[in-house]
This record gives structure tokens, C-alpha cells and sequence, in this order.
């Protein structure tokens, strides 16, 4: 049976435990007692909590904000768990997706494996591997928002912008800058002004920093 609930798991505790441990569980099963006792489970850590009786009533819903993930049943009555993934995918949603079953076989979880699923768990399972899971879903949801908005940024410069911040990375001065690119150095100052108010950063260590996700190429 699921061990839920425990009573050495006071309210509020685990997320003051683990800072991390914060955002949205959607939860997506059939069966009344899962949801409660998973509902329960994930407020007592401190995490909001979303139920759906129905695949239906999920995709009719607008996704939480990040982070966020999924907690879904791979069968249910209409729409199962895959065919959820595969349209939650269609749509271009990459909300991470944990299932969970009772019914669950090898095959069944390769598919979901492979089609980016966090985590496969068989009923029943612990408390603690569901809080694994789930943690390993927010972390991978926040991450991955947190590279989105960088990429967001690095879109809105114009491309001599561009240039001037692969330059500044590098760590070329403005006056060796503006010798590669053939502009004035003042002219350089204003790119280069101008592309840090857009990254929102003000000193060159936090602009390497948050431009290392993007993986630029060097210009030297």
C-alpha cells in the first residue's frame, strides 16, 4: 500500500529542510485515494498541489508557473499517461512528467523513459522515492526556465550586441573591441552599455556567468 502521510513529516518542516524542495505538483490519477493521500504528502512539504481525476481536466487547465512537474498515472479511463506525454509534447509544453502505476510493464516504461519522463514508479512505492522524483522534476523545471529567460535576453540584443558581448567574454577591452569590430571606441561603449542593461547585469563576471548556458563560441 502507499505510505503516505507519515506522521514523522510535520507540515512545513521539509521545505525549510531543503530550500530546493519548491514550485507546483500536478497530480493526475483516478483513483480518490491517491490524490488525497498525495495532496497531502506534497503540502505537508510545503509544495502547492494541483489534482485532476481525469487527463481531460489537465489539458484543459493553463500550466502552473515554474518550477513545476507532473505526477500522472500511465492508465486511466480516457486519455492514458503516454497519450498525455505525447500531446503535452505536440503542444510544446516541456513540463517534466513523473508516472506512476500499478499496472506498469518494461516495455511500457522504455516509452515513457524516452519520451523524457523524470521517473517511472510502480505502486506501491515510498514516500521517499516519489519526494526524489519530484525534487529531480522541479530542479529540471527551474534549470530549464532559468535558461529560457537568459536565452530570452540574448534574443533581444541586436546583433552588434552580440558581437560586443562575445568580445566582452572573451575579455577584450573596449579599445581592442573596437579595433575587431572597425567602430569607435564610443560607439563601443554604447553597444556595450546598452547589451548589459539587457542581460540585466552590471559587471562583466555575472554576464560570463549567465551567458555560459548559451554555449557562444569564441570570436578569438
Amino acid at each position: 500500500m502507499l505510505r503516505t502521510g507519515s506522521p514523522d513529516i510535520e507540515p512545513g518542516t521539509a521545505a525549510a529542510v531543503d530550500p530546493d524542495l519548491a514550485g507546483t505538483v500536478v497530480v493526475v490519477d483516478d483513483d480518490p485515494m491517491v490524490l488525497k493521500a498525495m495532496s497531502s504528502l506534497f503540502r505537508s512539504l510545503g509544495l502547492e498541489t494541483v489534482l485532476h481525476a481525469a487527463a481531460d481536466g489537465m489539458l484543459e487547465m493553463p500550466t502552473p508557473p515554474a518550477p513545476a512537474c507532473v505526477l500522472m498515472d500511465i492508465r486511466m479511463p480516457g486519455l492514458g499517461g503516454l497519450d498525455v506525454q505525447k500531446l503535452l509534447t505536440v503542444k510544446g509544453e516541456t513540463i517534466p512528467v513523473i508516472f506512476i502505476t500499478g499496472h506498469g510493464d518494461v516495455p511500457m516504461s522504455v516509452t515513457a523513459m524516452k519520451a523524457g519522463a523524470v521517473d517511472f514508479l510502480p505502486k506501491p512505492f515510498r514516500d521517499e522515492d516519489v519526494i526524489a522524483a519530484v525534487r529531480t522534476a522541479l530542479l529540471r523545471d527551474r534549470d530549464r526556465t532559468a535558461v529560457d529567460a537568459v536565452q530570452a535576453r540574448y534574443r533581444s540584443l541586436t546583433p552588434r550586441e552580440r558581437e560586443v558581448l562575445t568580445l566582452v567574454c572573451d575579455g577584450l577591452m573596449n579599445k581592442q573591441i573596437a579595433g575587431k569590430l572597425g567602430l569607435s571606441e564610443i560607439t563601443v561603449k554604447l553597444h556595450r552599455g546598452s547589451m548589459m542593461r539587457k542581460m540585466g547585469v552590471r559587471m562583466v563576471a555575472d554576464l560570463v556567468k549567465l551567458v555560459r548556458v548559451l554555449d557562444l563560441p569564441s570570436a578569438t
